[in-house]
Parts: structure tokens; C-alpha cells; sequence
């Protein structure tokens, strides 16, 4: 019988419990499916204590971060509000791990913490769809990937929810087998296991009811624009169509003009950013493609009934 992996889960304060079931769970249930003990694993949080998660739920834990256990796998666990919770014990124990060789990974927003210590620059990570905006902004050193996780970098991540299981699934089949790893998710009554390169957000297709290739095409150009913003024209030219049928592909499916829509995307990315960076509203401004911080601000009052900085205001 081989040696037992041992996973130590660092609970950050309001992590996320679906998040930390689609981790542990698997695990277990890989254990009682398999007749033997392949996996061990431990909790850690910042005071050795107990641990509370962002739906209210404590979990007790076996230590701090000043006594991490001897184990194989790190895995940092956060929730919302993650940048409120990096702490210096917290970036002490996980440089002091690293320096163990520790492999260390995180789920759900957790790459948001490694990103703070250091140790993604130059990597491809992946966290919640709900961070990207900021993300990219405090830490563009860092490959940022859509993918439910990234398992082929020296730091995993899983971007949070049932991510986690998708990500736990992988390690299991990697270690012991596809047929177990089929088991476990049988014993999950989990029937639509992604791999790695799996998008987190439901496609615009399966959202949308469409099937529209021209559509999804001309809305990733647009995200993929939004500090540089196109004409519709040119991108009716980019993929192949007249500007009026483009026209009427947003009109059917999306009840809107190329540049309605086009124009709502920048702002869900401005208020994204306002409301997850420290960014001045001037760099938001440029970050999504406004001429100058006045038109910003005119066209965000007309959306959202505020200018940027109430925006920013009601925060605090």
C-alpha cells in the first residue's frame, strides 16, 4: 500500500463552503471508494483555531499557520473579500512552505493571494469569473485563463465552486486511475465533469439559446477590446459579414445595437473595476477605453444613476 497523500487546506477567512466541500469531499469519498486510505488531510487558519466562512458556517482546524503539518499539497482557500484577509502570518507561512517545496495551490479567489506573495508571475492561473476585471489589473504579470482551473503549473488553481471538485477529479485519475475518478463522481451524482481547458461561464451560446457563430465571434472581439474599442464596421470586417447583418444578429438575440452592447460591456468592466480596485477613475477611464475621465463619468451617471466616484464612495 502506498503512502497516503496529505492535502492541508489554509481556510482564509470567509472562503467559500461550496468551495471547501468540492475539495474535501472528493478526496474522502476516494478513500471509502477505493477500500483504502490514499488521501489525509488537515485544516490550518491564521489564529489555530476555528475557521468561518463568508455563509457563517466555523470550521474547527488542527493548527495555525505557524505549525503547517508535513504534507504533499498545499491548497490556500478564500472567498469574497479576499484582499481584506493577506496578511503578513499568512505570506510568512506560504513563503516559508514554498521554501519546504511545498507544492502549494489555491482555490476559488486564493490566486489572489499567491498573486500577492509572488509566486504566479509568469504563470497561467485561474480564479472566480467575478475577480477577473481586477485581477488583471493589480497582477499583469500573470497569465490570467478562463479555464475551471489550471493543473499544469508549478502553483494549481481551481477557480472556486464546484472548479474545485473538476480540479480534485484530475488529481485523483492522475494519481490512481480514471476508473476511480469515475467512481468518486459517480458517488457525486456528478455527471458533467469539465477538464482544464473548460470556459467557467456558461458559453454566450448555452446562455443566449444561439447557435450563431458570427454573434459569439464579434462579442469575444469586443471583450477582447475594451480598452481599445472597434466600430461595429470594422467588426462586421473582422468576421466576415456586413455591418447591417450584424446589426440585426444583436437585434435578434440580444435586443440591442453592436454598440449598445458593446458600450454596456466597458461599463460592467469600469464598475467591476471601481468597486475591486484601488485604480483612480482616470486609469479605469483609459482601462475601458473613454477619451477622458469627463465622458466617463457623463456616460456612467446615464447608466447607473451615479458618477464613478459615488460609485467608489459607497464602499466606504
Amino acid at each position: 500500500m502506498t503512502r497516503p497523500q496529505h492535502f492541508c487546506f489554509i481556510l482564509v477567512p470567509e472562503f467559500s463552503h461550496l468551495a471547501f466541500s468540492c475539495a474535501v469531499e472528493p478526496l474522502r469519498i476516494a478513500n471509502w471508494v477505493s477500500g483504502e486510505e490514499l488521501y489525509r488531510w488537515s485544516f490550518a487558519s491564521e489564529d489555530g483555531a476555528q475557521a468561518v466562512c463568508s455563509n457563517g458556517s466555523v470550521t474547527l482546524v488542527h493548527g495555525g499557520l505557524a505549525d503547517l503539518p508535513k504534507c504533499d499539497q498545499i491548497f490556500v482557500l478564500s472567498g469574497i473579500h479576499m484582499r481584506d484577509h493577506v496578511s503578513r502570518p499568512l505570506l510568512a507561512a506560504l513563503r516559508r512552505e514554498r521554501a519546504r517545496v511545498t507544492a502549494i495551490g489555491a482555490l476559488c479567489s486564493g490566486a489572489w493571494l499567491l498573486a500577492e506573495a509572488g509566486f504566479l508571475n509568469g504563470m497561467q492561473a485561474a480564479i472566480h469569473w467575478e475577480y477577473h476585471d481586477a485581477f488583471m489589473e493589480a497582477f499583469p504579470d500573470v497569465n490570467l485563463v478562463r479555464s475551471v482551473f489550471v493543473a499544469d503549473e508549478k502553483h494549481m488553481t481551481a477557480s472556486g465552486g464546484t472548479a474545485t471538485a473538476d480540479l480534485m477529479l484530475h488529481l485523483i485519475e492522475r494519481d490512481h486511475g480514471q476508473d476511480l475518478s469515475i467512481a468518486v463522481a459517480d458517488q457525486m451524482v456528478y455527471n458533467a465533469v469539465r477538464n482544464a481547458t473548460a470556459d467557467q461561464r456558461v458559453s454566450l451560446q448555452s446562455r443566449n439559446g444561439m447557435r450563431n457563430a458570427h454573434l459569439a465571434k464579434a462579442i469575444q472581439i469586443m471583450a477582447d477590446r475594451i480598452n481599445d474599442p472597434i466600430s461595429p464596421a470594422v467588426i462586421a470586417e473582422q468576421i466576415g459579414i456586413s455591418t447591417r447583418q450584424l446589426e440585426r444578429l444583436f437585434g435578434k438575440y440580444l435586443n440591442a445595437s453592436p454598440k449598445k452592447y458593446f458600450m454596456e460591456l466597458r461599463l460592467d468592466r469600469a464598475r467591476n473595476l471601481l468597486l475591486q480596485t484601488e485604480s483612480s477613475v482616470t486609469d479605469v477611464a483609459f482601462a475601458c477605453g473613454f477619451e477622458s475621465p469627463g465622458h466617463f463619468s457623463r456616460v456612467y451617471r446615464a447608466a447607473f444613476g451615479v458618477t464613478p466616484m459615488q460609485q467608489r464612495s459607497r464602499l466606504d
